[in-house]
């Protein structure tokens, strides 16, 4: 009799507070979907980062802006999971998707967020839960090369993927409204 081995699905995720989602967003999820064969992309709209101002859009808007940014890509998933596991924490997050899922997960992310990486709660923990990668940002490449994060758990703990570099970020573009705005 034969055993067929059962292929653990691919789940990515794109955290953060969308605020707003941009083409940058969109090209990174389309190429992370291509290049790591993902199953499925999640991008986790949260209420707020810790490490940032609060985002100036409320959540129910972010998350709607965020769906009509995807709604032609059929592997992009949009949700916003802070009440649902009472926590917006990546370490929580994760947790939560790996327990109802059996999958392979993967953590997408800039290269200016593995900066701070080091900062975020449990953060060593991430990566045993699941696999890193990190999008080339504008202005971060020497700076990622010798943060914390790397340093302490080595380069081989993170995958690089060489994409094109969209200079084009959400802070730039509330900027960039607010000036045209007044």
């Amino acid at each position: 009799m034969k055993t067929s081995k059962k292929r653990l699905k691919r789940i990515g995720i794109l955290g953060g507070t969308f605020d707003p989602p941009h083409v940058g967003h969109v090209e990174i999820s389309k190429f992370a979907i291509k290049k790591l064969k993902l199953s499925l992309l999640v991008w986790a709209v949260t209420k707020k980062n810790p490490l940032k101002k609060s985002p100036s859009a409320t959540l129910k808007k972010r998350v709607s802006l965020s769906k009509k940014k995807v709604s032609k890509i059929k592997k992009i998933r949009v949700k916003s999971f802070d009440k649902l596991i009472k926590s917006s924490k990546t370490i929580d997050l994760i947790r939560y998707i790996k327990k109802n899922s059996d999958s392979k997960i993967f953590f997408l992310m800039g290269s200016d967020n593995l900066v701070k990486f080091h900062k975020w709660d449990q953060w060593k923990k991430i990566t045993e839960l699941c696999k890193i990668v990190v999008f080339p940002r504008t202005g971060y490449v020497k700076k990622t090369l010798t943060c914390k994060a790397i340093k302490t758990l080595g380069i081989d703990k993170i995958l690089f993927l060489r994409s094109k570099k969209i200079d084009i970020s959400s802070s730039k573009i509330r900027e960039n409204y607010l000036k045209y705005k007044n």
